[in-house]
């Protein structure tokens, strides 16, 4: 199957299809020349949409891993790994920028300053904000450069040095527990009560494609979720299905969702 019609079975388009390309480049370079080769990072749904690709193409998924940095991270790049270097590591660095006692920095200061200096997004991984202090997980090839020249985050000065993948400061994600019951577990109910809108309004976004279900894009609303299934919704968060009970006496269905903050 020729390149154009694999990136068609993907339903890959626009800006996407471009990426998708670049990971099928990869893992012919890695092929061909026998040498690892690894892409940039990639956010999680075109992480799900590559690894289709890759299945589409014929590839094993014992050619290739995903890594982060660290266990949970949700950037990740594809590595393709030859045999003889089965066991080389992820060209990724942490680097840790510390700050001084009172002052406060957010994901999104952190991520200004960095594509300020040129970056662009693909070249970074997760964003991990701590107290006085934020990991950010990025490709061994801007690190240096960051190194040099990421002195400052809007007014407040940093200092940046690398530390071990080993060491990484993972902020535990704070989330509320929404307990309720619905006529179903359909997308748009759940979508709707994890997000207290209507559900009207929830099948507005889902139709929009702002919705995806354990990472890849889902357009309708009657997809029926189970427990554990997790939902990104552009504009308002990362919420989990995490339980799902017993039928009350009304029919309705008992469930828990964790709402990320």
């Amino acid at each position: 199957m020729d390149r154009a019609t694999l990136l068609d079975r993907a339903g890959a388009a626009g800006e996407e299809r471009i990426l998708l390309a670049r990971v099928l480049d990869k893992a012919e370079q890695a092929s061909r020349r026998d040498v690892p080769a690894a892409t940039d990072f990639l956010a999680p749904h075109l992480l799900a949409s590559a690894q289709e690709l890759l299945r589409l193409a014929g590839i094993a998924e014992t050619a290739y891993r995903a890594a982060g940095g660290y266990d949970g991270a949700q950037r990740r790049i594809l590595q393709f790994l030859p045999e003889w270097a089965a066991d080389a590591e992820p060209p990724i660095r942490c680097l840790r920028a510390t700050y001084r006692a009172g002052e406060t920095l957010t994901h999104r200061d952190v991520l200004g300053s960095l594509m300020g200096l040129g970056v662009v997004r693909e070249k970074l991984g997760d964003i991990l904000v701590s107290d006085q202090s934020t990991d950010v997980l990025v490709l061994e090839s801007v690190a240096p450069y960051l190194l040099q020249n990421w002195t400052s985050s809007g007014r407040v000065s940093v200092k940046v040095a690398e530390v071990p993948l080993a060491h990484i400061h993972v902020p535990v994600q704070a989330f509320r527990e929404i307990r309720t019951t619905l006529a179903s577990l359909r997308l748009d109910a759940v979508c709707a009560a994890g997000m207290h809108v209507s559900r009207g309004r929830a099948a507005e976004l889902i139709a929009a494609g702002r919705v995806f279900c354990n990472d890849r894009p889902c357009t309708r609303g009657d997809h029926t979720l189970c427990a554990k299934d997790t939902l990104s919704v552009r504009g308002f968060g990362k919420m989990e299905l995490t339980e799902v009970g017993d039928l009350t006496r009304k029919g309705r269905v008992a469930v828990l969702i964790r709402k990320y903050e």
